[in-house]
C-alpha cells in the first residue's frame, strides 16, 4: 500500500509513527522469532524476547475452503521467522486479514517494547486490573457495548443497565440479548447518544474504531479493551478514549503455545500474561 492509500486518520498508523519515534534505528535489528495464527488469536515473540498477540479474524477469511485458496491466505506461512518486525508493520495496511493480524500483533509487541524502556508518558499503567475497576455507570446512564464483549453485556444486565450492543454478526447474541441488538446501519443514530462506550479492541483489524469514535458525544466515557488492543496509548487519547484495557505477556512461549492449541484468554490470563489497564493520567 502506498502512503497516499493509507488512511490519514488511521490509529494503526499514528501508533505504528510513534513506535518507530521511540525504537528509532534498534527497530531494524528486531526480527520475528516465532509466529504462530491459533483458532481465536495469533501471536509472535520477538528477538527481544517480548510478545504480542492479536485477535484471529476467521470470519475474514473467505478463502479458507480448500488448500490453494487457503494458501493464498496466508502465501509466506513457515517463513516468518528472522524476518523484520519493521517490515512486518508495513502489513498493517494491506487488506489481507492474516498478514495484517501479525502486523497488529508485532505492533503490540513492539508497544511493549517500548513501555518497558520507559516510553510511555502521561498515563497510569495497572496490572491485573480491569478498566472498569474504577468506573461506576449510573442506573441512568445509557451504554454501548461494540462487540460481543460477553463479560461487560453479563454485567450490564446483572445491573438492570440501560445498553444496546452493536455487533456485525447478531448470532454471537442470546435470546434475552436481542432486544438490545443495534444494527450497523442503526450505529450512526445510537453511538452519539450513549453516556458510556465500550468497544472491542477487534474494530481495529476491520477499520471500523475510527469510525465509531467520531460518532460519540464530547461527554462520552469511552473504554478499548482486549488483547488486541495492547498497544502505545497516545493515538486512543488523542481521539478521546479514557482508557485500554489489554494485556502484557509474561511468558511468550507458553502463551503461544496455548494459542496453537486454540486457547483464548481463559487459558493464558494468570499464566502467560496478566491483564492490564493503560489509563490517560489526569
Amino acid at each position: 500500500m502506498t502512503s497516499a492509500e493509507i488512511p490519514s486518520e488511521s490509529i494503526l498508523k499514528e501508533t505504528c509513527d510513534h513506535v518507530r519515534d521511540c525504537l528509532g534505528e534498534a527497530i531494524h535489528e528486531i526480527t520475528i522469532e516465532r509466529a504462530v495464527f491459533g483458532l481465536f488469536f495469533s501471536g509472535v515473540k520477538l528477538s527481544n524476547q517480548v510478545g504480542g498477540i492479536c485477535f484471529t479474524p476467521v470470519k475474514m477469511i473467505p478463502e479458507a475452503v480448500c488448500c490453494p485458496s487457503s494458501a493464498r491466505a496466508m502465501p509466506d506461512s513457515g517463513r516468518h521467522k528472522e524476518k523484520s518486525a519493521a517490515k512486518v508493520l508495513e502489513h498493517l495496511f494491506v487488506p489481507n486479514p492474516l498478514r495484517k493480524t501479525l502486523a497488529i500483533a508485532t505492533l503490540n509487541a513492539l508497544s511493549e517494547t517500548c513501555r518497558l524502556s520507559g516510553y510511555y508518558r502521561n498515563c497510569d499503567f495497572i496490572v491485573n486490573a480491569d478498566p472498569l475497576d474504577d468506573i461506576e455507570i449510573a442506573p441512568s446512564a445509557y451504554t454501548i457495548v461494540v462487540g460481543a464483549l460477553l463479560p461487560y453485556i453479563k454485567m450490564l444486565k446483572k445491573n438492570e443497565a440501560r445498553y444496546g450492543i452493536l455487533e456485525l454478526d447478531p448470532r454471537t447474541l442470546k435470546a434475552e440479548e436481542l432486544p438490545h441488538y443495534i444494527s450497523p446501519e442503526k450505529g450512526a443514530e445510537e453511538l452519539p447518544k450513549a453516556d458510556y462506550l465500550l468497544i472491542t479492541g477487534t474494530t481495529l483489524i476491520n477499520d471500523t474504531l475510527e469510525g465509531i469514535l467520531a460518532q460519540k458525544k464530547d461527554s462520552a466515557k469511552v473504554v478499548v479493551v482486549g488483547p488486541t488492543a495492547s498497544m502505545f496509548p497516545d493515538a486512543f487519547f488523542r481521539r478521546g478514549v479514557e482508557s485500554l484495557g489489554g494485556i502484557t505477556v509474561t511468558d511468550a512461549d507458553g502463551l503461544l503455545d496455548v494459542i496453537a492449541e486454540a486457547g483464548s484468554g481463559y487459558h493464558f490470563y494468570g499464566k502467560y500474561a496478566e491483564k492490564t489497564v493503560i489509563r490517560k493520567a489526569g
